[in-house]
């Protein structure tokens, strides 16, 4: 197990370090200018990307953030609005970028643990007016990041899919951690995206790349998107480099995933049992674990600072919330050395 700067870091799965697996293909990477077309390591990536989630193409984004804005760019045109659940990433934490580059406005829905239900999307979705901006895409997001990394079934992006392609809308999947959804429910991630447009997920969470995500959808749909990633400065060279550790994130650190979910279920368990911490179990569904901070002890940012004495890393996600998240990076004794030093700043 491999750390980097602090041993016990809880805060996200985005500080997982590429294994030595990875970083031995990058160095052997064959490349060639990516943007000509003529990296052969990111062509395989882009192939292989594209087969695991069961869509015609792909296409290599530096991050997540720009992989969704590069699916709004490619899906809507300005003016247009997109709707998605009231606490999405999309649009809780990518600087609005939606707005200031693409144009479009979103239409907020309160979901249930992050998920949509057919009727609230029928609810949101006007009548045709002069007044009203044009609906013309649908976001989900699976797992759901602030909801704490809570699902959407086959089912549920079924469905709500259907209400938004019955209106003409199209449908983006932020699938930033989509494998940890298909690993939860013991299901194919083709299975779980097949409903919708086009997709993203990360390389560089919990599949542990150094850089990367990957969007996905119909070959037109990405040959259109790849000028909208040039547009914003993505275009780039040998980028086989970075190409050659997510090949090795697909290929052998998928199944993997279940380990953080079963370390996550561990940690939650744990701690349903310390004074003045509270955790909803029904929704420990993946590797985040959202912590509630008793108001009668202190305050999320105080449990924050208190870990952190002990060199443990945990994110404060509200004033009362802190969060949790494994990945393969942090192990059993680890789990083991947070729960314990929790036990006993809880304890004073």
């Amino acid at each position: 197990m491999e750390h980097f700067y602090k041993k016990f870091d809880f805060r996200s799965d985005t500080v997982t370090v590429p294994t030595q697996e990875m970083r031995e293909a990058m160095y052997k990477a064959e490349v060639g200018d990516d943007v000509l077309g003529e990296d052969p390591t990111m062509q395989h990536l882009e192939r292989l990307a594209a087969e695991k989630v069961g869509k015609e193409a792909a296409l290599f984004v530096t991050s997540g953030t720009q992989g969704n804005l590069v699916a709004v760019l490619t899906h809507t045109k300005r003016g247009d609005e997109v709707l998605m659940e009231s606490e999405a990433h999309i649009y809780y934490y990518e600087v609005g970028g939606m707005s200031a580059l693409g144009g479009v406005i979103p239409h907020l829905i309160q979901g249930s643990a992050g998920v949509i239900t057919p009727e609230a999307l029928r609810k949101a979705l006007r009548g045709e007016n002069i007044h009203f901006p044009t609906p013309s895409l649908l976001c989900i997001e699976n797992s759901h990041n602030r909801a704490g990394g809570t699902i959407w079934t086959p089912k549920q992006v079924k469905v709500v899919a259907a209400v938004a392609q019955e209106r003409g809308l199209h449908v983006h999947m932020d699938g930033a951690r989509v494998f940890n959804a298909a690993i939860a429910q013991n299901c194919t991630v083709s299975e779980l995206v097949a409903p919708v447009d086009s997709v993203m997920f990360c390389l560089s969470k919990g599949l542990g790349a150094p850089v990367g995500s990957i969007l996905a959808g119909s070959s037109e749909f990405i040959k259109r998107a790849r000028k909208y990633r040039k547009m914003l400065g993505g275009g780039m060279r040998q980028a086989g480099v970075l190409a050659a550790a997510g090949i090795v994130a697909l290929e052998s650190m998928i199944e993997r995933l279940a380990d953080d979910h079963t370390l996550a279920l561990r940690i939650g368990q744990a701690l349903v049992n310390i004074p003045h911490l509270s955790i909803d179990l029904e929704r420990l569904k993946t590797n985040i674990v959202l912590v509630e901070v008793d108001p009668a002890w202190g305050t999320a940012e105080k449990l924050v600072q208190a870990l952190e004495k002990d060199e443990i890393l945990a994110a404060d996600f509200g004033p009362q919330t802190v969060r949790l998240v494994t990945h393969k990076d942090v192990g059993e004794l680890d789990a083991a050395k947070l729960v314990d030093t929790l036990k006993r700043i809880m304890a004073v």
